[in-house]
């Protein structure tokens, strides 16, 4: 794993659930500024698979691991008007709130079983968060379940965390029948103004 200085070394280096959502209450403040230098591409390149896959109007979205909203902007300024945010800091979710582009918010981690009915969301994005010391392969289970069948999952993905575990866990869903892999892009730098940076990929599911 490449090394990094600031709050991106300390989230990529959390050991737990407490100390990742601590680091992030801190970092809110200036996170938006700071991932703009950095040249962050996953929300751009995420969002834009997901209105490739997803109609226009579908509803409601889920942007599971949503930070301070970064999606939410995009996806209310392209027309999807019912979108939710979840994550884990409460002090992202603050920031999320004030861009009033999101109709809930809930403030929970990613990983284990999620508070929804099975199939509530016609759409699922999740980016920046199956990577290092964030959420491990088992995190997409219940973004499975609460898909509507139909819906879609659209997830940006380490390249480190798919080649240790995510791809085969996914290979799973498709064997099983439950997910169709409708996209998927070339490995791309996810962060081209940070000198230790790291690689990922986007990736469309469909929910069967």
């Amino acid at each position: 794993m490449a090394d990094h200085d600031g709050f991106l070394g300390q989230v990529y280096g959390s050991s737990d659930t407490k100390s990742l959502s601590e680091v992030y209450d801190k970092w809110a403040a200036t996170y938006d500024a700071e991932m703009a230098q950095s040249g962050y591409r996953h929300p751009a390149i995420c969002v834009g698979l997901l209105t490739r896959h997803l109609q226009k109007g579908a509803a409601p979205i889920l942007d599971a691991g949503a930070g301070t909203g970064l999606i939410g902007e995009l996806l209310s300024l392209l027309g999807y008007a019912k979108i939710e945010a979840l994550d884990i800091s409460e002090g992202m979710l603050a920031v999320a709130r004030g861009k009033l582009c999101y109709s809930a918010f809930h403030h929970l981690a990613l990983g284990g079983p999620l508070p929804f009915a099975s199939g509530s969301y016609a759409g699922v994005i999740s980016t920046g968060v199956f990577t290092s010391g964030h959420v491990g392969p088992e995190g997409l289970d219940e973004l499975v379940r609460i898909c509507k069948v139909g819906g879609v999952i659209v997830l940006s993905v380490k390249d480190e965390v798919w080649a240790n575990g995510f791809s085969a866990h996914l290979l799973g869903f498709e064997r099983g029948g439950m997910l169709a892999r409708m996209d998927e892009t070339a490995s791309y730098v996810s962060m081209p103004g940070v000198a230790a940076t790291t690689s990922a990929r986007g990736v469309v599911l469909r929910r069967l």
